[in-house]
């Protein structure tokens, strides 16, 4: 046997490798963990077994690179559409991060290291080695120091480099683009890079020098195929709840994750990473303001970035490549995430104290709506009940790195977050053919007592159903305000008639800073797309939990813009204490 390493740095847990058994091995060994669980030492023994996780980033563009130009000092940065958008190729002028506002203010990412978790990264890049963090670097994938990418042929491996690029590549080098913090540092974690994925690799990434690391940053996920449900297992989601409650001494790790990239057959609530409350989920736009056509769109989504039109080379993100190299056509959500982390590095360099949850609130409160829109008019900006306007597509809309920093330098920490079961329906309801099906929840969202919330946060519908196509089903919460989420799109490609969803936590924040007091009501129904449905299902009941604060999260803060969305749920939330 091989010690490998301590597990989530436990001294009662340990991950230990068979020298007789293969790498990768499709089945279980059973008498090899049967010798185990007998030794007198041995409390309980467990095989990790293998499953798929995938980069995110539509298919290569087969193009050629273009020029750089001999001046500015770093040539790629008029490609950055991205950061400074000034209408080139067709695009919306100011439809960017404005990070120019941001980087005016003296913010730029010092003492703030962000973690690619990825297939490795190029540290010798010489966009990047004076911007590599070490010691806060592991590969998961070879088990050691050294986070170097793999090489293939076709550069299959330049997935992590490219978007470590997009964060901190230095500035005024004569070396490709410019990072959006590029004063900040980039970890390596390499651990997307084997056969299989287990939960213990998956684990250690996420919880891997915790006080190091300030961002985590992950441009994967399960197969974005329109048929799969999966999420982080046991072992995963210890890491990442401890990371968010015990990380940064206490401020919480802050974990960016990439939407998904199956476009409208895909629904990303049944991606349990990019769905999960401890995780901002970062969707993206094209350079005109449209989604892209690989955007996946669900109530979990916080806000969003920009990525590739995936048509015209000259719109893709100019980044880091392997090798020395740069490219402009790096692409998909896996492009949208990095660029998020890199915002909020600005932020935590305006403010090191922000906590996870600030992080959380500073987004919502400062993502702008632009001039972003639904391409195919399905999805439109729509006013939540204390006054913040959401999009199914692109949450609370494109993050503005100027206004976040500006707010985050004189933030005031919002208050301790609670969660409370707010009721459930156990009865076993058929769903009509045509039509749909209402279960109500009435609660008082835990008054009067320790987990009372009073202004919510994030919402999860735990709803338990089957059909005889799961593809087909629909479901919509609708808060006691009236504001009306689709936790469940229709997907076109899930012909599971099987598995169901077994208590799988639907969540959305579009309800963010409401009131949850009241009727919270579940609908069900089949979609079948061109026509209508021929499934059939049941619901096996759903609970209703809510997580936000009890105190309002705005009472320290003093808005400078009447107009600004601070302000105005800061109002909504005044008037409504006066009016009990």
């Amino acid at each position: 046997m091989i010690l490998l390493f301590q597990v989530l740095g436990s001294d009662t847990e340990w991950h230990f490798s068979h020298r007789g058994l293969p790498h990768a091995r499709t089945r279980r060994s059973i008498a090899h963990a049967r010798l185990l669980k007998r030794h007198p030492l041995v409390h309980a023994a467990v095989q990790q077994t293998g499953f798929k996780r995938v980069k995110r980033g539509y298919r290569p563009l087969r193009l050629p690179e273009i020029e750089p130009a001999a001046d500015p000092r770093d040539p790629y940065f008029p490609l950055q559409w991205y950061l400074k958008n000034t209408g080139q190729n067709g695009g919306k002028p100011k439809l960017d991060l404005n990070v120019e506002a941001a980087w005016e203010q003296g913010y730029t990412g010092i003492d703030v290291t962000t973690a690619i978790m990825d297939d490795g990264v190029d540290y010798m890049h010489p966009d990047l080695k004076y911007n590599y963090n070490a010691e806060a670097s592991y590969d998961f994938s070879s088990n050691d120091p050294f986070p170097y990418p793999r090489y293939t042929d076709d550069w299959f491996n330049s997935h992590g480099t490219r978007c470590a690029g997009e964060v901190a590549a230095a500035r005024d080098n004569g070396v490709c683009g410019v990072g959006v913090a590029y004063h900040s540092k980039v970890a390596g974690i390499r651990m997307l890079d084997q056969p299989y994925m287990t939960d213990l690799i998956e684990a250690n990434s996420m919880g891997h020098e915790p006080n190091k690391i300030h961002i985590y940053s992950a441009s994967w996920g399960p197969t974005d195929d329109g048929r799969t449900v999966d999420g982080p297992r046991n072992a995963t989601m210890r890491a990442i709840v401890r990371g968010v409650n015990e990380g940064r001494n206490g401020l919480g790790n802050i974990y960016v994750w990439a939407s998904g990239d199956g476009g409208e057959d895909d629904d990303c609530n049944c991606d349990g990473y990019a769905a999960s409350m401890w995780t901002v989920s970062i969707n993206s736009a094209i350079n005109d303001g449209q989604n892209a056509h690989y955007d996946e769109s669900c109530s979990s989504t916080l806000a969003s970035t920009f990525s590739n039109g995936a048509r015209d080379p000259n719109t893709g993100v100019a980044t880091t490549d392997l090798y020395g190299k740069c490219t402009a056509t790096h692409s998909g959500t896996s492009a949208a995430a990095p660029e998020a982390a890199g915002v909020f590095a600005l932020a935590l360099h305006a403010n090191a104290n922000l906590t996870w949850r600030d992080i959380q609130h500073l987004t919502v409160l400062t993502s702008k709506r632009n001039s972003l829109y639904d391409a195919k008019g399905r999805f439109h900006w729509t006013m939540n009940g204390v006054g913040l306007e959401f999009n199914h597509l692109f949450g609370f809309g494109v993050l503005d790195a100027g206004a976040m920093t500006a707010l985050a330098a004189n933030w005031r920490s919002v208050p301790p977050r609670y969660h409370c079961e707010a009721g459930s329906v156990k009865a076993h309801t058929e769903i009509p053919t045509d039509g749909s099906v209402t279960l109500r929840i009435e609660t008082t969202a835990c008054s009067e007592s320790a987990s009372e919330v009073r202004y919510l946060e994030h919402v999860q519908a735990v709803v338990s159903a089957n059909a005889s196509r799961r593809g087909d089903l629909e479901f919509f919460l609708t808060s006691p305000m009236g504001t009306r989420s689709m936790i469940l799109s229709r997907r076109s490609n899930d012909d599971d008639m099987r598995d169901g969803f077994v208590k799988w936590p639907f969540m959305t924040t579009h309800t963010w800073g409401e009131y949850p007091q009241g009727t919270w009501t579940l609908e069900a129904r089949f979609n079948g797309g061109s026509g209508p449905s021929s499934a059939s299902g049941w619901l096996r009941g759903w609970s209703l939990v809510l997580h936000g604060s009890k105190a309002p999260p705005y009472a320290q803060l003093q808005p400078q813009d009447p107009y600004s969305k601070l302000a105005v749920v800061k109002k909504a939330h005044e008037d409504n204490a006066h009016t009990k």
